[in-house]
């Protein structure tokens, strides 16, 4: 087996879910922090081990001797690339089962919008996820939520359909057509106020950076798609452009059902 004085006690956890198989965010989950701290400490595990893949960490774990580098010195720039590598090959396989499930599903949403949260928050670096459907006027409804406190959850529940001011980001988000990107929601003058939508999102969910991202069908708004981190992390532009794909795969499960309800089809 490896010698684990190279690696702390945390790093050793973290290794070994990561090369059983875990994701960033179930690793998350079960240690308690957040995922990119989990993306932190697998770039240095990769560092110590002079690994480059996750199938060389295994054999590593299972007490084989590192793979010879040319380029010892470049082992930061080889664990980042290696890293990235594996993170687009994880986009790309989530994305190929989105589209995989959305066509088997047979107009099922309570099948197909977990699906696309689960792997939008896995890829986002995340904690929860809603799925707001419009209702014309400002007003929105929670369809589908994953990951959410319960205290928030239960507020969605008891507000059933709700309007949302134009400060808010779902306001702001209605009236731009576009993607609203909230550094952090308790920065904000509208946290300040007794606005019960930005009361229920920082104070009962937790929430401090959040993205709200407009799903649009033939330029019609048919719902919100938001993504929220516990902990001031803005959202960079690669985590919006990946949000910005779940939502469209979330607009093509929604007219999906919508077609298959009006042809009469069984769902």
């Amino acid at each position: 087996m490896l010698d684990d004085s190279r690696l702390s006690p945390r790093e050793q956890q973290i290794a070994k879910s990561y090369a059983a198989g875990c994701n960033y965010q179930e690793i998350a989950a079960n240690l308690h922090i957040a995922p990119s701290t989990v993306r932190t400490h697998l770039a240095t595990i990769y560092r110590k081990l002079e690994v480059s893949s996750k199938v060389d960490l295994a054999n590593r774990l299972n007490g084989q001797g590192p793979v010879p580098q040319d380029q010892v010195d470049h082992a930061a720039i080889i664990s980042e690339l290696a890293l990235s590598l594996e993170e687009a090959l994880s986009r790309e396989k989530a994305l190929s089962e989105v589209l995989r499930i959305i066509g088997a599903s047979r107009g099922d949403l309570g099948l197909v919008m977990p699906a696309i949260l689960r792997h939008a928050l896995d890829l986002c670096d995340a904690e929860f996820g809603i799925l707001f459907e419009y209702r014309g006027k400002k007003q929105f409804q929670a369809s589908f939520t994953l990951g959410i406190p319960a205290a928030f959850q239960r507020w969605l529940d008891e507000s059933g359909i709700f309007s949302a001011s134009d400060q808010t980001g779902l306001g702001r988000m209605v009236a731009s057509r576009t993607t609203v990107n909230i550094m952090d929601v308790k920065s904000e003058a509208i946290y300040r106020t007794d606005d019960p939508l930005r009361f229920a999102t920082a104070d009962l969910g937790g929430a401090r950076s959040f993205v709200a991202i407009p799903m649009l069908a033939a330029d019609q708004l048919v719902g919100a798609f938001t993504v929220y981190r516990q902990s001031v992390r803005p959202f960079s532009e690669d985590s919006l452009r990946l949000a910005e794909i779940f939502a469209a795969q979330s607009v093509i499960a929604l007219e999906n059902a919508r077609l298959m309800s009006d042809s009469g089809h069984p769902q």
